[in-house]
């Protein structure tokens, strides 16, 4: 018994100091764990899975954010407006239904008016520029007001809009009369209006079954639209006219990110801004090119209208419907005329 207390000393002291081990070790590794749990951020968006800027820009941007993150952020992409509708994806946001969303301003008539000022004719003549007018805009203060419910990641932009039409060639805004256009947004409607066509609200991802129902005659579309959303294959006349632009943004849910430790902030932080809004301009302006070519080399009959602003068919049209735009923002008490003149100063700072 001498010999066999010892022992069982010795083996009740081990099996504590192993239990000791062990609960130490399990802390340890429920601190690693914690500091490497992954956080999944939605983010909804209404463009086709194949189209360019899911692949090119919105795929590797969530990659990014996750190999950056050293896998703490998984983005999950979310194409087609499966998670949220294509116009309520900043709203969807700013709710916290999904934690990032991609939305054209002009699907909300009213919400960013300031913003869509940055949509007027004769500012902008191609994505890179506007984007980059949009973001500085924001950067500057001069419509970050209207994003103050959500965490903006970044502004980006369409290339100008064209004109499109299944049955009949567009030459001068008279030949629009009676016509019924589809319009992204309240800018490109007013301007549409002004040229004597009736304006239609629709998503882009309506126009193609009213355009095959007869509910719409046309479109404003940007070139690399019509491939995207395969419309070219239901129009066959175009006005090559850049009368407006359609301004656009990602945006994240307040409460996720600053619920995020500062360091997965710095992440979001650093592919936020100028640097992305640049890259789908680049993106769209050569895509933009390809389906200019592509209509031609259908051809389709593409009428160029290159500087409408200094056309005398045209110019009147725009200015009123310009002014038309800004007297609206004006009558809602905002700074519309000193927002346009940043605009224009932004323009020519961004000019490429």
């Amino acid at each position: 018994m001498k010999k066999l207390l010892p022992l069982c000393l010795i083996g009740t002291f081990t099996l504590f100091g192993s239990l000791g081990c062990s609960n130490s070790s399990q802390q340890g590794s429920n601190a690693t764990n914690s500091n490497s749990e992954t956080t999944v951020l939605r983010f909804s968006h209404f463009y086709p899975s194949t189209s360019d800027i899911n692949q090119q820009i919105f795929e590797p941007w969530a990659k990014k954010i996750e190999a950056d993150s050293k896998g703490r952020l998984k983005v999950e992409v979310y194409p087609s407006a499966t998670l949220s509708k294509a116009d309520s994806a900043y709203e969807s946001a700013v709710k916290g239904t999904i934690d990032i969303g991609s939305q054209v301003q002009g699907y909300t008539s009213g919400r960013f008016p300031l913003t869509q000022i940055a949509e007027l004719p004769g500012l902008s003549n191609s994505s890179t520029q506007t984007g980059c007018m949009l973001q500085t805009l924001y950067d500057n203060g001069a419509i970050s007001s209207e994003y103050e419910d959500s965490h903006l990641l970044f502004m980006f932009a369409t290339g100008p809009g064209s004109l499109h039409t299944t049955d009949r060639p567009i030459r001068t805004p008279e030949d629009m009369k009676g016509l019924r256009i589809r319009r992204p947004s309240t800018v490109a409607g007013d301007l549409i209006e002004s040229m004597g066509a009736s304006p239609v609200g629709l998503p882009a991802n309506d126009i193609y079954t009213s355009l095959q129902r007869g509910v719409v005659d046309g479109l404003s579309f940007p070139w690399e639209a019509m491939q995207t959303f395969k419309l070219d294959e239901l129009t066959k006349y175009h006005t090559n006219v850049p009368f407006y632009s359609s301004a656009l943004m990602v945006t994240m849910n307040k409460e996720k990110y600053e619920s995020l430790p500062s360091d997965l902030q710095k992440v979001i932080d650093d592919n936020s801004g100028m640097a992305w809004s640049k890259k789908v301009g680049e993106m769209w302006d050569k895509t933009d090119k390809e389906g200019l070519q592509a209509a031609r080399d259908n051809g389709d009959v593409v009428i160029d209208i290159l500087d409408p602003l200094n056309d005398p068919n045209w110019k009147g049209a725009l200015e009123k419907g310009t002014r038309k735009y800004l007297d609206e923002v004006k009558a809602l008490g905002l700074d519309a005329d000193g927002v346009y003149e940043k605009a224009k100063a932004a323009s020519i700072a961004c000019r490429t």
